[in-house]
């Protein structure tokens, strides 16, 4: 009898191993998988004191921010892969592609289901919207960052952390685009901009404002952008980008800087213009000049929100300008540096411009 008995509770116990087993496998595999690629910046940063302003960016590696959230780790299945690790004041080209062919191949090779990027504030707003023009996928992908080290007593860092990895773990982040995830709000990477220098809340949409927030361990979406390209720019076997300068307007400006361009033998001119784009008469000919050479002239505005408009207050045809719609002008220079990889018709480009 003891004999039945044992092997009767024998069974049952190996039943119960074999259903927590299975489950346990289920749980593993409906578990989202994040991708954490670490560049550096602020969310990375150290300094000798909690309570002081000083800080070097980019010193802590992606092991220790993985270890000082352990509640994203009950979101999703993290890993953590060092792309970088510098301020975002040192971005580079060499990194965007870096990151972009990465990202297409984790995405390619189904190794992970979001992808959460650590990036410094700088210019997060650029690599956002150089991801969401070279990443062929419609997972998501997530800029994170912060505006106060990881040693200071009131960082932000592990708290954007946190909601970032949630973001790129949520069913409903696929087919929003690239996004920056800061505050809890998220913001479409071709609206976002820096706004403040050193607040937490400096990231803004300033026309259009966020299209998600993230709140209480969710996250909600109002609405999304119209201008995520369907035909991403193929960056892969690139080392490099035509070359692409910004030249800003003010009062009085002299036409040096775009004769210094042409000189250069840059690809393209963005022209950061006061209000409409526009330029005094010493620069509207530097910059047609230009044009006649062959570079392409792109007319952007300096004012940070609202839009370049086409034959309003510049004759944009007869002086062979394109306009950047509402890009501000370190996106226009993203815009044109791709665009320049596949043409240089005018016609084309401005296209682009009001498509993407």
């Amino acid at each position: 009898m003891k004999k039945v008995f044992s092997l009767v509770v024998g069974v049952l116990l190996a039943f119960q191993v074999q259903a927590q087993t299975k489950g346990a496998t289920n749980t593993s595999k409906d578990e989202p998988r994040v991708i954490i690629l670490a560049t550096g910046g602020t969310i990375a940063g150290s300094g000798e004191s909690s309570t002081k302003a000083a800080y070097t960016a980019g010193k802590i590696p992606i092991e220790n921010l993985l270890n000082a959230v352990p509640e994203m780790h009950k979101l999703a299945k993290i890993k953590g892969e060092q792309i970088a690790q510098i301020g975002s004041q040192d971005m580079n080209i060499e990194t965007w592609l870096k990151l972009s062919n990465r990202i297409n191949e984790i995405f390619e090779n189904n190794e992970a289901d979001g992808v959460v990027i650590t990036h410094g504030t700088d210019t997060q707003e650029e690599t956002a919207y150089f991801l969401e023009l070279t990443v062929n996928s419609n997972k998501p992908v997530v800029l994170v960052g912060a505006m106060r080290p990881a040693t200071a007593m009131s960082q932000d860092g592990n708290r954007n952390l946190l909601d970032a990895v949630m973001v790129a773990a949520s069913p409903n982040s696929k087919e929003v685009g690239v996004v920056t995830a800061m505050n809890e709000a998220v913001f479409a990477a071709r609206d976002v901009t820096k706004t403040v220098t050193t607040n937490i809340a400096t990231f803004q949409s300033r026309n259009f404002g966020p299209i998600g927030l993230i709140y209480d361990g969710k996250v909600s979406y109002y609405y999304k952008t119209l201008r995520s390209p369907e035909k991403k720019f193929n960056v892969k076997g690139l080392t490099k980008l035509p070359q692409v300068e910004i030249v800003y307007g003010y009062a009085d400006a002299s036409p040096k800087a775009v004769k210094a361009a042409k000189e250069e033998g840059v690809a393209g001119i963005v022209y950061a213009g006061m209000g409409n784009g526009n330029f005094n008469a010493p620069v509207g000919e530097a910059l047609a000049d230009a044009a006649k050479s062959g570079i392409l002239v792109c007319r952007a505005a300096r004012a940070g929100a609202g839009r370049v408009t086409l034959f309003n207050e510049v004759d944009d045809k007869a002086l062979g300008f394109v306009v950047a719609d509402d890009l501000n002008p370190q996106k226009a220079r993203i815009l044109l540096m791709l665009a320049l990889t596949e043409t240089k018709d005018k016609a084309a480009v401005q296209d682009m411009f009001f498509k993407y």
